[in-house]
């Protein structure tokens, strides 16, 4: 399914759909009213029309291309929340009042959605942040961009109670399926995503060895997911 018509898709309240549009953690997520995306690389910004909110995690090559932000933006008028280093190089490609810099701990709400910012563990990066992001009817979606496991991060899985938790399995600094693991372990989410990686068997023999009660959803780019 492409982008547009996930755009289009109808959903009842407590549903969400979502695509993986990259091998990165591009990610475009669909609630019965909003339209989030997340960190839009290698994709064409003309197959966006609704989007409320852009996140972006870091500043790497592969989560961040101003040009594809810009173009999203130009066309939808959507919210851009940044971490703090790709902050000031979209500000010439996004309206002042629509560019937010996103600061750990914070919470910023976006017609219904609320969009708290949080550590990263991705030592690469100078100013990562992770997302925990929950729609108007309540699910809550934790995007850990290219993080590393971190204590924190069962503070955030007992507090915020993640529904859906998308782990980094590789490509970045030290990320392996056993890393991804980890990180469902700690948040203890309804459903963890292996995404940014390759060896999903891996983390999937891991996660049902060490976490049996976490289910595992292993999702391929380009197709349409449902939740729940």
């Amino acid at each position: 399914m492409s982008i547009s018509e996930i755009e289009a898709l109808t959903l009842r309240k407590g549903e969400l759909a979502f695509i993986w549009f990259n091998s990165y953690t591009g990610i475009v997520i669909k609630s019965p009213t909003r339209v989030i995306v997340v960190d839009p690389v290698e994709v064409d910004p003309e197959a966006f029309t609704k989007v409320k909110v852009i996140l972006i995690t870091h500043e790497h090559y592969d989560h961040l291309d101003e040009s594809i932000v810009g173009a999203i933006h130009a066309k939808t008028k959507c919210t851009v929340i940044s971490d703090p280093t790709s902050c000031p190089r979209l500000g010439d490609v996004v309206s002042s009042e629509k560019l937010i810099k996103a600061k750990v701990g914070e919470v910023v709400d976006v017609d219904g959605l609320t969009i708290r910012s949080e550590h990263s563990n991705h030592p690469p990066a100078t100013t990562p942040v992770t997302y925990l992001i929950t729609t108007e009817d309540g699910i809550t979606i934790y995007h850990t961009s290219d993080s590393l496991p971190f204590n924190d991060m069962r503070k955030i899985g007992q507090q915020y109670k993640p529904d859906i938790v998308f782990c980094t399995i590789g490509i970045a600094s030290s990320a392996s399926p056993k890393t991804g693991a980890e990180i469902a372990k700690l948040v203890q989410p309804k459903l963890a995503i292996p995404y940014h990686g390759t060896k999903t068997d891996e983390f999937v023999k891991i996660l049902s060895r060490e976490a049996p009660t976490i289910r595992c959803l292993v999702i391929q780019k380009d197709h349409l997911y449902k939740y729940p």
